[in-house]
Formats: C-alpha cells, structure tokens, sequence
C-alpha cells in the first residue's frame, strides 16, 4: 500500500474508496478489465479496513457493485488473466 493510503482513516478512507470503487467501475464500463481487477482489489483492501458503521456510509449502489456483482466476474472462481507472453 501506499504511504498515504496507510495514513488516511475516517471521512478521508470513506472517500478515498468510493473513488476507488468509481475508478473501477469506469474501467469496467471501458472493457478494461486489467484496470478494472487492480482497481477493485486496491478499493477492497481500504474498504475491509472500516468498521461496520463507516462501511454504512458508502453509498449502496458502490457496495452492491464492490462485493456482489464484481465478485461475479473477477472472484477467486474465476480463470485467472492470462499472463503475456514475452517476444523474444
């Protein structure tokens, strides 16, 4: 994690990952899946650090999107992404 990151808490860690969430959804709308899976680990890693009542605060539609309709395409089920491979 990064250094700010690890130093946010409260309303600031509320809004940081509903950007995130945002960020990935935008991503996911532009097919951009890479982007999309990076972003939403990153979202979910901050999200797990609030408590119950903080997590209360995050709109619903970001929490539905984040734990349930997400975890349908990019969940631990799934095929891993393919790694390139590299020209020689």
């Amino acid at each position: 994690m990064f250094k700010e990151e690890k130093s946010l808490e409260g309303d600031a860690l509320i809004k940081e990952v509903c950007r995130r969430i945002r960020v990935a959804r935008s991503y996911w709308d532009a097919h951009n899946n890479r982007a999309c899976r990076r972003e939403r680990e990153k979202a979910l890693i901050l999200y797990n650090r609030l408590t119950k009542q903080e997590k209360e605060k995050i709109p619903q539609v970001l929490r539905v999107w984040l734990r349930y309709r997400s975890e349908k395409y990019f969940g631990s089920h799934r095929t891993p992404p393919r790694k390139t491979k590299k020209k020689k």
